[in-house]
């Protein structure tokens, strides 16, 4: 297993280790002692999963309590994954970090609580795992405008064509008027 660092130092990108042959191949979604000797010591207590048609945006989605850090996978297909610092404290408050996950590289990206979360499905379907570090608690969700100038995020949507989007996510704030973390 390899891990990778990003653009914001808390946001990993990991490489499971393949097995593969004639056959297909194989490998771990998750090993609690090999992330632990990369440093990530992590407890999940919920997995999520999904599956979007392409052009769906998710997201941002955070909590402003219970936060959740994310272990992000796509089992079938291709998103563009990102994450948004919102700590206000930190040096990079504001600052997003995009990845593509997929089931051909099948990369995982780690997300710690703190930060905003939401991807866009590049391929005709996708379906994403994300083992979580809090439970759900929809008292405290809370949704950042996808397309915040003030981010500006560079989504990989197609020129002339708008994400299909839920209407929370289309209700989403703007950075300057969300919950933040202290």
């Amino acid at each position: 297993m390899n891990i990778h660092t990003t653009a914001l130092p808390e946001i990993f990108l990991i490489e499971p280790q393949l097995f593969q042959d004639e056959r297909g191949y194989f490998f771990e979604l998750y090993h609690e002692q090999k992330y632990q000797e990369l440093g990530l010591s992590l407890r999940f207590v919920q997995d999520n999963y999904s599956r979007s048609r392409q052009g769906t945006l998710r997201g941002l989605h955070y909590q402003i309590r219970q936060p959740q850090g994310k272990l992000v996978q796509v089992t079938v297909g291709k998103i563009f994954d990102v994450a948004v610092d919102l700590r206000r404290r930190s040096p990079s408050f504001g600052k997003w970090v995009g990845v593509i996950l997929s089931d051909k590289n099948r990369h995982q990206l780690w997300i710690p609580p703190g930060f905003g979360h939401g991807f866009y499905v590049l391929s005709e379907w996708a379906e994403v795992l994300y083992k979580v570090t809090d439970y759900y608690a929809p008292e405290w969700d809370r949704t950042l405008l996808w397309n915040d100038p003030d981010l500006g995020i560079a989504w990989p949507i197609p020129e002339g064509q708008s994400p299909l989007l839920s209407a929370k996510d289309a209700a989403g704030r703007r950075l300057a008027e969300a919950e933040v973390y202290e």
